[in-house]
């Protein structure tokens, strides 16, 4: 093989790949782009339907997911989905997250204008199965007894498990869990009632 054969087939063999690689990276970008409308619609309604759990049936009539106020907590911030009838802010819902057994437990807390609790539901945990993992609402109804609570109901000595003296049962071998639970429920009320002229928009 001459010599200049030689070093055109070289040549040829960088540009074919360069061309395959920029065919399969134009293929990608389009399936992308085809894919991104119905991905982020499909996370949208999940995020929707999470965030209706936590509060009664016919409670909102608004479309909360946009309607938000991103408000600072702990160094951070938290984004608070504002719940609206007719019109009115009638209460929120947002996610906090407080450390359990093995992980941060995440909580989804609806709360309505009065500083109650609307329902609580776990969107995320690696709590020992069969133990911890009674925070689920498909395993226990033990998340429903926050229903209806305020800071002021229990007083605030007893927002605690009942081994720690306060009115929420505890797991059998799994105390530390209910305690997490329990913190952060009553740090969510609080930091709704911290918040709460902003959120029902009535601050000046």
């Amino acid at each position: 093989m001459r010599l200049e054969q030689l070093r055109e087939r070289l040549a040829y063999q960088p540009l074919l790949l360069g061309a395959i690689a920029l065919v399969a990276s134009a293929a990608l970008a389009f399936a992308a782009a085809a894919t991104r409308a119905p991905i982020a619609a499909a996370e949208a309604k999940d995020l929707r339907d999470s965030l209706a759990e936590v509060l009664p049936p016919g409670f909102a009539d608004n479309d909360f997911l946009r309607d938000t106020l991103v408000l600072p907590r702990d160094g951070g911030t938290v984004t608070v989905y504002r719940v609206r009838r007719s019109g009115r802010v009638e209460g929120a819902v947002f996610k906090l997250a407080g450390r359990g057994y093995a992980a941060d437990i995440q909580l989804l807390i609806g709360v309505d204008r009065d500083g109650r609790a609307l329902g609580v539901r776990v969107v995320k945990h690696a709590e020992t199965p069969g133990l911890g993992d009674k925070i689920e609402v498909a395993k226990s109804a033990w998340i429903r007894a926050f229903d209806g609570r305020a800071l002021g109901d229990p007083v605030p000595e007893r927002w605690a498990v009942k081994k720690d003296g306060g009115d929420f049962d505890q797991f059998a071998g799994a105390t530390v869990t209910p305690r997490a639970v329990v913190r952060t429920v009553r740090g969510g009320l609080e930091f709704f009632a911290a918040h709460r002229a902003e959120i029902l928009g009535e601050a000046s």
